[in-house]
């Protein structure tokens, strides 16, 4: 049982760090327009030591910041188009294909997907209860990301249908639900975790026989879904060094 909170750092909620305070920002698919990209360097020039860490999941690092700093930080990034949800901020974390819809060898421009996942994600009142860990994985089928570890995980395949992994289930999908797929995922996980009472973050930390109910969760959205069987993989360990 987990008693403590989810004190994964977050745009607006700081990390101290021996440096100084750490802002994390959640950038969905690792895309910047240019102009983000100049205010991002203009608030770690003004507000922290400089320089602008890129992590494991494509997120960007603020470090050296002052403990005061965090309205103005706020303020920047939101002028700049980067906190479109105050309340949803650190659950923004999504992984995608980074060249999908830029060389056509994807079966799908998963980018799009990314986006669409986005807003579908900052609309929805009770995705805030996701944990500043859980992580949506869009592959196009390349296979470059999937071994990312994704609590939720969409593979684009042809023709016009997508791959939806949760856990040890996997359904099949078309490809226009995709994103609406797997915020309905998302949303089984986190009725399975409260139903455990665990305090679970991702989907592998889910008890033996609160497995979510994925296409429970699919139908009650208007979502068809066909069972896949996939070959049996080796289990993830429930514990380790937090992603970022």
């Amino acid at each position: 049982m987990r008693e403590r909170g989810d004190a994964c750092p977050g745009a607006l909620r700081l990390h101290s760090a021996d440096d100084g305070h750490l802002a994390r920002l959640r950038l969905p698919a690792g895309r910047l327009t240019p102009r983000q990209v100049e205010m991002l360097a203009h608030a770690a020039e003004a507000l922290g030591d400089g320089r602008i860490s890129v992590t494991s999941r494509g997120n960007a690092e603020l470090r050296g910041l002052a403990d005061d700093c965090g309205a103005e930080l706020a303020a920047l990034l939101a002028e700049a188009g980067l906190l479109p949800s105050a309340t949803h901020e650190r659950v923004r974390n999504i992984v995608a294909s980074p060249a999908s819809g830029l060389d056509g060898l994807g079966a799908a421009d998963v980018q799009l997907w990314a986006r669409e996942l986005d807003e579908r994600l900052c609309a929805a009142p009770w995705a805030a209860a996701l944990s500043g860990r859980f992580l949506f994985v869009l592959d196009d089928g390349r296979g470059d990301v999937t071994g990312l570890g994704g609590d939720v995980t969409l593979v684009a395949v042809a023709p016009g249908a997508a791959l939806l992994r949760l856990g040890g289930r996997t359904v099949r999908v078309a490809a226009a639900d995709a994103p609406r797929a797997a915020l309905a995922a998302a949303r089984a996980f986190l009725t399975a975790a409260r139903a455990a009472g665990t305090g679970a973050w991702r989907v592998r930390e889910l008890p033996e026989g609160h497995e979510a109910d994925v296409r429970g969760a699919l139908a009650a959205a208007g979502i068809a879904a066909e069972p896949v069987r996939e070959p049996v993989r080796e289990p993830v360990p429930a514990h380790g060094a937090p992603p970022v």
